[in-house]
């Protein structure tokens, strides 16, 4: 069973949680998603104001030192989501960044330049998930 580490914004904003969610959910069909709760509607309330800072960075680096895939939702930029990139990165993970292609800002050159990491402009989330499907393939 493949371990999916799912990165999408929190702190940064959560205006992408519904299409986290969907994301998500898709992902656990081909194994255990990790991070399952980036896509709960009331993560803030709940489960970030239950742990310190201290223990979600513990655990998230716990994670990606697991995971065989790492899928980003970079569309809201977010320092948290991109210092999990460079994580994944520094271990050698496999690393999927989704973007979509009508967000209003452009994706970081430090991403979108990055050839170790495989980047999908979708524009649909069934898009998405072709790209997803094509980098579960390649593990």
């Amino acid at each position: 069973m493949k371990k999916i580490y799912f990165a999408g914004s929190i702190r940064g904003g959560r205006e992408n949680m519904e299409i986290y969610a969907e994301l998500i959910e898709f992902l656990s069909n081909y194994g255990t998603v990790l991070t399952e709760h980036v896509g709960y509607k009331d993560l803030e309330e709940t489960m970030e104001s239950e742990k310190s800072d201290f223990a979600i960075y513990d655990q998230d680096i716990a994670w990606l030192r697991e995971c065989d895939l790492v899928v980003a939702e970079v569309s809201q930029p977010s320092i948290g989501v991109g210092y999990e990139i460079g994580i994944a990165e520094s271990l050698g993970k496999k690393i999927l960044c989704l973007y979509n292609e009508e967000a209003p800002k452009r994706l970081s050159a430090m991403l979108a330049g990055n050839e170790k990491i495989s980047t999908c402009f979708y524009n649909s989330i069934e898009h998405a998930k072709r790209c997803i499907e094509g980098a579960l393939k390649n593990l």
